[in-house]
């Protein structure tokens, strides 16, 4: 892989999302009603700003491109998900039981330093929902720190 030395940029953060999608009102029900954003502000029914905590103008925002917009196939360069944290377990186990009730639930893993699951919203957009693992099971750890298990939710 390339290395990029020397930089005079020095990110502090990703500041938000911008997904495109199909149909804007059927992916705001998604995001509000299903994983809890909340709306900072709308342009029109093109785009709409959504807020986790209400500290930022927006965190995602969804610009609608139109029904007939195609797919990106999965082996296409392009974002593969978007990575949500949640407040803690007890959340996640939330998340799980909504997702798994209405049908969303595609997958989930203890990644060692994270515990996630994984759902698509309306146009195929992989989100995964995570909370931190507990610092002590990971932290100091050189090797194999990412891994790939099955999740236990008891």
């Amino acid at each position: 892989m390339r290395e990029y030395h020397h930089s005079m940029l020095q990110p502090v953060r990703v500041g938000h999302v911008v997904l495109k999608v199909r149909d804007l009102d059927r992916s705001l029900g998604f995001y509000r009603d299903v994983l809890g954003f909340r709306v900072a502000s709308q342009m029109s029914n093109v785009m709409v700003f959504l807020t986790a905590t209400g500290e930022n103008h927006h965190d995602l925002a969804l610009l609608r491109v139109g029904d007939s917009a195609p797919t990106p196939l999965p082996t296409a360069v392009g974002l593969y998900h978007v990575a949500i944290q949640l407040a803690d377990w007890d959340a996640v186990k939330r998340a799980h039981a909504v997702l798994a009730e209405r049908g969303l639930l595609r997958g989930t893993a203890d990644h060692g330093v994270s515990r996630s699951l994984y759902t698509v919203d309306p146009d195929g957009n992989e989100i995964e929902l995570y909370c931190d693992a507990p610092r002590d099971e990971w932290e100091g750890r050189v090797d194999d720190v990412m891994t790939v298990r099955p999740l236990n939710l008891d």
